[in-house]
């Protein structure tokens, strides 16, 4: 199989899909790699760091869709890059489609084979393992941005996240206990701020207890007690989940007027619409704006901040899938493996993942042709 990589494309995104040990990784299996020129040179991965790799770079966007089988990306397709996929092509990929119906159409009019790492599963049908290594980053960024958008300067309380002695910290609220909410508040505890977790589960209730032993709070979620404490905290992480679907919003409008000016709210969320009524998603260049005086950072590509650590991390997550697929080839692939074929969100010009298409309002097949097998 040809396995392209083309350079990421969305503002201020500078991971790369196939790091050089991947590349190697599908050369070694005997598969051709091909690699838009600067695709890894914001992380400093030279083109000659491939071609040591086995790998062989083309300069444009466009000769890597023209040319590769399969596509292994970061982020979402841009409608540009929509516009260059092609019937069958297999697209390997964050996807993100609830919250964005115009790329998923263009992957529908495409009639690509399109793959999303959010929605594969892990093993027996639980977790979500291509998404976990940046939930993770996620998690413990929103906490450091947040921390540091509460200085005075930058619009917060003022409040130092850990506190002085004779001065209580910071009170941070992490909505939802998963993976991304579990590293936010790994890392809040970490700084010494006064922390409570809201989770549905009871399971992962009881999991979260036994973990932080006291030194953070765990309380089931519900609306009234976001309404009634939220107004008391001077952080609030959003990383509510729900796999492949809209997230609910948990925040509204009408409880930012009850909060302290200059509280902080991050939205781990915002890939897939959103926790909070008020956000909107934003970017790197420009990652906050206030309303009713609540500072709101709802950057989409969080561990776009820190893209070294964070294309690593996903690399070493992606790779035995990417490899199946190309071993195997999409059909096959997916059929040995209902895991992997959770990841299936368009193919050939239908929607294939339940929560997209009620996301959207759009018709679904949840068994196309080719898989039904």
């Amino acid at each position: 199989m040809i396995v392209g990589c083309p350079k990421e494309i969305k503002a201020q995104e500078y991971r790369v899909g196939l790091v050089p040990s991947s590349a190697k990784e599908y050369v070694n299996h005997g598969h051709k790699v091909i690699i838009e020129t600067g695709a890894g040179a914001g992380i400093n991965f030279t083109d000659e760091d491939y071609k040591e790799a086995g790998a062989e770079i083309r300069g444009t966007a466009q000769e890597i869709f023209d040319e590769a089988d399969m596509i292994v990306k970061v982020k979402e397709p841009q409608l540009q890059e929509c516009k260059m996929l092609r019937e069958d092509q297999v697209l390997f990929t964050y996807l993100h489609l609830a919250a964005d119906p115009a790329q998923a159409q263009a992957l529908i009019d495409s009639k690509c084979v399109a793959i999303a790492y959010e929605t594969v599963t892990g093993r027996d049908g639980h977790g979500l393992p291509l998404l976990a290594p940046m939930s993770e980053v996620a998690g413990r960024l929103s906490v450091i941005v947040g921390s540091y958008y509460l200085q005075k300067h930058m619009g917060g309380t003022g409040r130092l996240m850990c506190g002085v002695p004779g001065v209580l910290p910071a009170r941070v609220l992490v909505i939802g206990g998963g993976v991304a909410g579990f590293n936010a508040a790994r890392v809040a505890v970490g700084m010494g701020a006064s922390v409570t977790i809201l989770e549905k589960d009871h399971d992962r209730i009881r999991y979260l207890d036994d973990y932080f032993r006291g030194q953070a709070d765990v309380v089931y979620s519900n609306i009234d007690y976001i309404e009634k404490n939220a107004p008391q905290m001077d952080l609030i992480v959003g990383a509510v989940l729900i796999p492949g679907a809209s997230a609910p919003k948990l925040v509204t409008k009408s409880m930012l007027k009850q909060m302290t000016p200059g509280t902080v709210i991050v939205d781990i969320a915002i890939d897939q619409g959103g926790c909070f009524e008020t956000s909107k998603a934003t970017t790197h260049n420009d990652p906050v704006y206030v309303i009713d005086d609540v500072v709101h950072y709802c950057v989409a590509n969080m561990p776009g901040a820190v893209p070294l650590s964070s294309a690593l991390a996903l690399n070493h997550a992606v790779l035995p899938y990417g490899l199946r697929l190309a071993d195997m080839g999409w059909k096959e692939a997916l059929l040995a493996d209902r895991n992997l074929r959770n990841g299936l969100n368009v193919c050939r010009g239908e929607i294939t993942y339940e929560g997209v298409a009620t996301a959207l309002d759009m018709p679904f097949n949840p068994e196309p042709e080719e898989l039904a097998a």
